[in-house]
């Protein structure tokens, strides 16, 4: 079992000069200074990000979610355009040769703009272009292209009926490049109107993509199972040969002992860590606190 953290290593982002993958831009100033600033900042980005795996190996963290944020507005050219492209081919590739040389997993999880239920279809068109991005992102890194390095989303939408919106699901992956359909994941939610991993196994069982269990989001979304039989079922459609990932994260409103905030809210730190039932599983802690939240736990 491996802990993970997500996307900003808290410490190192406070360090001066600050080491951080997510420098990025307004539209306005995307627009002003065009792709050559949107390169410069990839390089800055894709240069820090080997200096975060490296603090990761010294403090025994092998699971690493990466910013969606590496390439500033990505989806409005082509990242083989950026003046810096070849630096920043030569730096992500040292990058995935570390992770592969100390064991290190690397994942992403897309934001929840990407919607493949929507029936619009510019949604869809957009989440295609920003998914394909991700893939080609993680192609460049030369990272396995399977769920190992899984490229996590979730359905984000229901729109009055869930079996259709999931057929609407499974038909856009089609159109995805091989890159992500390859590294796909979908993940329970936290909303009772929205999908349980009961509900998304109808996924899994007509295009084959692995279910993410989130422990936390089970919560509010149990679809009518346990917890464990939740997890099992999840646990159940991963391939044999592939670790299985899941989500854990405790409630704000629980640890502030604060009624007002929102149950489904993250808490900065957590108190133990989830119950796995026998499952081999790699924990992905989505605590604000990000790598402080598990140093107790390495």
């Amino acid at each position: 079992m491996n802990l993970g953290y997500a996307c900003i290593n808290m410490g190192l982002s406070r360090d001066t000069p600050r080491i951080t993958t997510n420098r990025g831009m307004i539209k306005k100033t995307f627009l002003e200074k065009g792709i050559e600033y949107a390169g410069k900042l990839a390089l800055e980005n894709s240069t820090d990000l080997i200096k975060i795996l490296e603090w990761n190996v010294k403090n025994k963290i092998k699971f690493f979610r990466i910013s969606s944020d590496v390439f500033p507005w990505a989806s409005e050219y082509k990242i083989q355009d950026l003046p810096e492209y070849n630096t920043i081919k030569k730096k992500l590739g040292e990058c995935g040769n570390y992770a592969k040389q100390n064991g290190i997993r690397l994942t992403a999880h897309p934001g929840p703009f990407n919607v493949l239920v929507s029936p619009n279809e510019k949604v869809v068109n957009n989440t295609i272009i920003d998914l394909n991005i991700h893939g080609e992102f993680f192609d460049l890194m030369d990272l396995k292209r399977s769920t190992y390095n899984k490229i996590n989303i979730h359905c984000n939408g229901v729109y009055g009926d869930k079996i259709s919106a999931m057929d609407r699901f499974c038909r856009n992956f089609k159109n995805l490049s091989n890159s992500v359909k390859s590294r796909l994941t979908v993940e329970n939610d936290d909303k009772e109107t929205m999908y349980s991993v009961k509900d998304l196994m109808y996924i899994h069982n007509k295009i084959g993509i692995p279910i993410v269990f989130d422990y936390h989001h089970h919560k509010f979304c149990s679809g009518g199972l346990s917890e464990k039989d939740a997890l099992k079922l999840a646990y159940s459609t991963w391939p044999k040969n592939i670790k299985p990932i899941v989500h854990y994260s405790e409630s704000k409103a629980v640890h502030e002992k604060n009624n007002k905030i929102r149950p489904q809210a993250h808490s900065d730190y957590i108190k133990k860590l989830p119950d796995t039932y026998g499952c081999d599983v790699d924990i992905m802690v989505e605590s604000k606190a990000k790598e402080l939240a598990i140093l107790p736990f390495i």
